[in-house]
């Protein structure tokens, strides 16, 4: 079966009555899980961006907190995983500020992790290449924010 596209999934929505379109959501709500949380955020956190990223944050201290630091291997695993939630979380939102909030979190996070990312190679590129990214999408944003989040920035150290 192949998926129609989104043009045309919109326009076969506008000839679709409210009961219908609600029936549509829950039936799309109970088949991914990712599906489910996309409509919590858009129904329940929205408009509350900055308590929705504090609860992301929060669990991805869990997440960070729980990581298996016997091996380098779990850590660099782990790390990946963690990086990955806050992707998927930045992009239910779709807005650059709360995209870079989080991967601000991140860095930071990652540079104070013990044991110390520093002494493993990898780890030390995907904090880099993160710094990266945080550059680009900060020259991106409003030169206000810009300048709020270039001062946070500076207070990571750069490898």
């Amino acid at each position: 079966m192949k998926a129609a596209s989104v043009v045309e999934i919109k326009k076969a929505l506008k000839y679709s009555d409210e009961t219908e379109l609600i029936e549509l959501c829950l039936r799309l709500a109970k088949f991914k899980k990712e599906n489910k949380e996309l409509l919590t955020y858009l129904l329940f956190e929205s408009g509350h961006e900055d308590s929705y990223i504090a609860g992301v944050k929060e669990a991805m201290d869990l997440l960070l907190d729980q990581i298996n630091t016997s091996s380098p291997y779990y850590i660099r695993k782990s790390m990946r995983k963690v990086l990955r939630e806050i992707r998927k979380y930045a992009r239910y939102s779709g807005k650059k500020e709360t995209e870079v909030e989080l991967l601000l979190f991140f860095c930071e996070r990652l540079i104070h992790f013990e044991p110390s990312v520093r002494n493993n190679r990898s780890l030390m590129k995907l904090y880099q290449r993160q710094m990266f990214g945080l550059k680009q999408k900060i020259k991106k944003l409003h030169p206000d924010l810009q300048h709020d989040y270039e001062q946070e920035l500076k207070g990571l150290p750069h490898a």
